[in-house]
């Protein structure tokens, strides 16, 4: 459901309750931009078009995973407004030799270049705020995150660009994220057609307004 705060859209906690997030599994995770502006490109001919700032997010998404070694990208896609993707969080192989299992049993097909790594930002834990565990779902965003706002204010320079600088208190990406713990083969395959037709399904997708 759709909450509005100081007249701006978020996305509310889709935790789920008692999951610990830097635990082994296959997770479909969505990231938004901030107030869904659809600024990483667009739709054309049902093909996703890529704006500058969205070379950047892609650039910045896939070199991201190359410094992660417990991470291993199964699937993903870049939305005008949003990035859908399969993410395999696989500590065990990471600290014992890789391979295309998780530590729950089940094999997946890798997406591209799957040895993939990065490294955990340090950050100051804000008061009210849950601590964030290296070698997780939340550090990696974080990480990425605060790599895509580094980048693109680059190119706001270079580019001499009339627009706000992105920050903490002015996030290019909404600071949550959606999740869904995919816990079967027959989950896989739906959420992997579903990633791959999504530019298709764009005139009805919820992401667009």
């Amino acid at each position: 459901m759709k909450e509005k705060y100081k007249n701006k859209y978020r996305i509310k906690s889709h935790r789920k309750p008692g999951w610990d997030y830097s635990d082994d599994g296959i997770y479909f995770l969505t990231i938004v931009t901030q107030n869904r502006i659809c600024n990483l490109g667009k739709i054309v001919n049902n093909k996703m078009i890529l704006s500058d700032f969205g070379k950047i997010v892609k650039n910045e998404f896939e070199k991201s995973f190359e410094i992660r070694d417990e991470l291993f990208l199964n699937e993903y896609i870049i939305m005008p407004n949003h990035i859908h993707m399969i993410i395999v969080l696989n500590k065990i192989d990471d600290m014992v030799g890789r391979d295309d299992t998780v530590g729950r049993g089940y094999t997946v097909e890798p997406h591209g270049r799957v040895a993939l790594r990065i490294t955990t930002n340090t950050t100051n834990i804000k008061p009210n705020r849950p601590i964030r565990q290296p070698k997780s779902i939340s550090s990696f965003f974080a990480g990425y995150k605060s790599a895509v706002n580094s980048k693109i204010d680059d190119y706001i320079d270079e580019n001499n660009l009339d627009i706000p600088k992105y920050n903490k208190n002015n996030h290019f990406f909404q600071p949550n994220y959606h999740d869904h713990i995919i816990r079967n083969d027959n989950e896989h395959k739906i959420i992997t057609a579903y990633i791959k037709n999504n530019p298709q399904k764009w005139n009805n997708d919820t992401f667009n307004e």
